[in-house]
């Protein structure tokens, strides 16, 4: 006698969980949403900037002194 899809499913995720894996939920951006290229474009165009500012940046952290800070 064949399993029903929900005992099958359940058989599944029970060998997952005994393998030490647990289930996560994610949600991603929908790429199909309106806006969405105008928004990957603006946030493009801010990593150049700062890109362009990497020069800068860098000599802000080189001379930053972080001597005797404890984690």
């Amino acid at each position: 006698m064949s399993q029903s899809v929900n005992e099958r499913v359940q058989k599944r995720r029970e060998a997952l969980r005994r393998a030490g894996l647990r289930p996560v939920q994610l949600w991603v951006p929908d790429t199909r949403a309106q806006g969405f290229a105008q928004e990957c474009l603006r946030q493009s165009a801010l990593v150049a900037q700062v890109l362009e500012e990497a020069d800068l940046q860098a000599s802000l952290e080189a001379s930053a002194s972080t001597e005797g800070w404890t984690a």
